[in-house]
């Protein structure tokens, strides 16, 4: 493919860590880059300084998220343990027992101090403000695979064995919306426009629901997207729109991507195009805040950037057994990513290469 030469990101930034990096995650306002690792550790890196809030425990963490307002952190892993520090004095605040339970789902609301986790087949919410657990939400037909809220925080969507439910967050008694895929839905995530919920199914499927439908509580056929080579491992809308006043949705499955736009003409439904340039499976992609950027990590140990979701623009390497996790900063200046060896790098605009830790 032909590579653009104007992106100029540059490396910044690299410490390494004792294993797998599971996961890179920013602060909402960009001065933290937080990192997890398959050995349990929990460590910062803010303003050229590596901060440790967890060493290695040999429990894996499987999930990390920053609360909408970036006060707090939260972290869930093999251990059956969430952990939440307040990250004004990095202090640990709660930690939630749930061993045997492994915590691989974890989501802060956007909008609120709400706290989801999945525990077995139910999820749990867990109030920062009172730091108590106000609801606990049956899935009933499997583990729950995936969890996402919507952009308004009004809504929470968990997926897993035979569709996607979804629970209105000022009504958690009543009933949840649902709507059903053939398999299991392994990916929710919905648009930052907040239009449409997507489901990434292990029949090598995606659905694509309509939020209105939901508001509305009316059931509704869902848009399908069916041809790829294996599970859809991932799903990420972009953030700004395109020409045509709709978010992109990209999917990657096995080691192919493919991008979503949604046609003028209803009757056409959703246009692909395909990005080929991996050998390996994707691990990661992520849209730029800013722009129709496209970020896509992969087990081969490459990094690439997709001008427009189209064309190449960069690619790096520096993950010797390949990438494992990406994350883009707020401000779309910085890129972050993990690596399966234990490596941590970051990309900047314009940088110089100073910073290296």
């Amino acid at each position: 493919m032909k590579t653009i030469k104007s992106t100029n990101f540059d490396l910044d930034w690299n410490c390494i860590l004792s294993d797998y990096i599971t996961a890179v995650n920013w602060s909402p306002d960009g001065s933290t880059l937080a990192i997890s690792s398959a050995a349990g550790e929990l460590k910062l890196f803010v303003e050229n300084e590596s901060i440790a809030l967890q060493e290695a425990t040999n429990a894996s963490i499987d999930g990390l998220s920053f609360s909408g307002d970036g006060q707090f952190i939260a972290v869930g892993g093999q251990d059956g343990k969430v952990k939440i520090w307040d990250t004004s004095n990095n202090q640990l605040i709660t930690t939630l027992e749930n061993a045997p339970a492994w915590i691989d789902q974890l989501a802060w609301s956007p909008c609120q101090n709400l706290l989801a986790f999945s525990l077995g087949r139910y999820v749990q919410i867990w109030n920062a403000d009172i730091q108590e657990i106000v609801i606990t939400l049956n899935f009933e037909t499997s583990s729950v695979l995936s969890i996402d809220w919507s952009h308004d925080g009004k809504f929470l969507a968990v997926a897993g064995y035979q569709g996607v439910k979804i629970w209105r967050s000022h009504e958690w008694d009543e009933d949840p919306y649902f709507f059903s895929v053939p398999s299991a839905s392994v990916a929710v995530v919905w648009s930052g426009d907040g239009k449409y919920l997507a489901s990434g199914n292990i029949d090598k499927t995606i659905c694509v629901l309509e939020t209105n439908f939901i508001v509305n509580a009316k059931q509704a056929e869902p848009w399908l997207m069916h041809g790829f080579p294996g599970k859809i491992r991932h799903l990420a809308w972009s953030k700004v729109s395109t020409s045509k006043h709709e978010p992109l949705l990209a999917s990657a499955s096995a080691e192919g991507i493919v991008v979503w736009e949604k046609q003028d003409d209803a009757s056409l439904g959703w246009g692909a195009t395909i990005l080929s340039n991996h050998f390996n499976t994707v691990e990661a992609i992520q849209f730029a805040p800013d722009s129709l950027m496209l970020a896509s990590a992969a087990a081969d140990g490459w990094l690439c950037l997709w001008k427009k979701a189209k064309k190449i623009a960069q690619t790096f390497q520096g993950a010797s057994k390949g990438f494992s996790s990406i994350a883009w900063h707020p401000q779309g200046n910085k890129i972050a990513a993990g690596g399966q060896n234990g490596e941590v790098i970051i990309w900047s605009k314009g940088s110089r290469g100073v910073g290296f830790a």
